[in-house]
């Protein structure tokens, strides 16, 4: 299952490089969060539109089709940063040290080569709708208002190709731990137990009430 996880920043070049791979991550987490907003005001706009002037959004579904692939893919590769995909930790769970990391570090392996599969595979999905000669470039479009579909078939390979370079980093970064039997490798996601979570929530909790103590204090005090 997933857990939650913490990752180690300093300064090697693995740990760099997951930084500036981050900010890429999480802009397209931010788009596909947006993409979502997006189709809630649609949501609102189509039947409220529907209710007041018997005339519903254009094309409606046909939005909601273009906008599955930011939904469902922009985000992976920063969940995959966070450890938060779904997992089993029964088993890993148990082990630590260079055996943790071998394991961790062959499973990495395994995704990455699937997902190699993916990219090649949803590249080629996207090659067969995508054509300069054809009108705006497509040689399919949406049923009901004919949205050109090669833009949102691009997305699939290029999420997936920023999900693999977030999987060679930490096929690197968990190369490294088992090599140097390091203990608490960075670039990588470190799944918390429960106690080590409470203890972050409680962390986080107590910063936010000192905070507000802080903030309710200077207030009485201008007062």
């Amino acid at each position: 299952m997933a857990g939650s996880a913490a990752v180690i920043v300093d300064d090697s070049l693995v740990s760099r490089l997951d930084q500036k791979l981050l900010r890429l991550e999480q802009v397209l987490a931010l788009v596909s969060g947006l993409a979502v907003f997006s189709l809630m005001v649609m949501a609102v706009v189509s039947v409220g539109g529907r209710s007041a002037f018997n005339a519903p959004l254009p094309g409606y579904v046909d939005w909601i089709e273009q906008a599955m692939p930011l939904i469902a893919f922009m985000g992976i590769a920063y969940v995959q940063r966070d450890g938060g995909h779904i997992r089993m930790d029964i088993l890993i769970g148990s082990l630590r040290g260079r055996a943790l990391w071998l394991f961790e570090l062959f499973s990495v392996v395994l995704i990455l080569a699937l997902m190699l599969l993916l990219v090649w595979g949803s590249w080629s999905h996207f090659s067969r709708s995508f054509d300069f000669a054809a009108p705006l470039w497509s040689r399919d479009s949406s049923i009901d208002i004919g949205i050109p579909l090669w833009p949102a078939k691009l997305l699939a390979p290029i999420a997936f190709s920023v999900l693999c370079l977030r999987l060679v980093l930490q096929v690197w970064a968990y190369g490294r731990a088992f090599v140097l039997g390091l203990e608490n490798p960075a670039a990588v996601p470190l799944i918390q137990d429960a106690a080590a979570q409470a203890a972050h929530e409680a962390e986080v909790l107590s910063g936010h009430d000192d905070d507000t103590a802080s903030g309710a204090s200077g207030r009485n005090a201008q007062e």
